[in-house]
């Protein structure tokens, strides 16, 4: 990957991100809550002691700055995912970007809350040990298929510059 593929994935996930976050800003104003990112935090400050996994991450002691942290981590992991996204499409794809790699892959990810985040935090793999997991899972999907239409947008947008 090309110091320039890797500039473009960067300015993608960050997009993405910034996008899926303005579509969990949209679901609390509609009363539908979303994850805090303090508890990511939370779960990474516990880690770096040594403890990955949790019966119930919100009843865990707070570890310093942890919103802040919880917050990176987030940007992280979607800058990571679109990194991922640009080494299987490659380069042609900056150029003329086309929505279903990004949707297809935007979608794929969900697999990375239900399958590892939610099961270390305590709520269950595919969030069975919420009280809503059928519910929480389409949320989990719909908001990263968000993400996907993001990485979509923001290649676009690279693209057109």
């Amino acid at each position: 990957m090309t110091l320039a593929m890797l500039k473009a994935a960067l300015l993608i996930g960050v997009g993405a991100t910034v996008i899926m976050d303005l579509w969990g800003m949209l679901l609390r104003r509609l009363g539908i809550p979303t994850l805090n990112f303090a508890m990511v935090g939370r779960w990474a400050g516990h880690v770096m002691k040594g403890r990955v996994r949790h019966d119930a991450i919100a009843k865990a002691e707070p570890v310093a700055n942890e919103l802040a942290l919880g917050w990176v981590i987030h940007y992280v992991i979607g800058v990571l995912f679109a990194v991922m996204l640009v080494g299987m499409v490659g380069e042609g794809w900056l150029s003329a970007p086309t929505l279903w790699p990004a949707l297809v892959w935007g979608m794929a990810t969900v697999v990375a809350p239900l399958c590892f985040m939610q099961p270390v935090m305590g709520a269950g793999l595919f969030a069975s040990r919420t009280p809503t997991p059928g519910r929480n899972c389409l949320k989990s999907l719909v908001t990263h298929t968000v993400f996907g239409v993001g990485m979509f947008l923001s290649a676009g947008l690279i693209a057109s510059g």
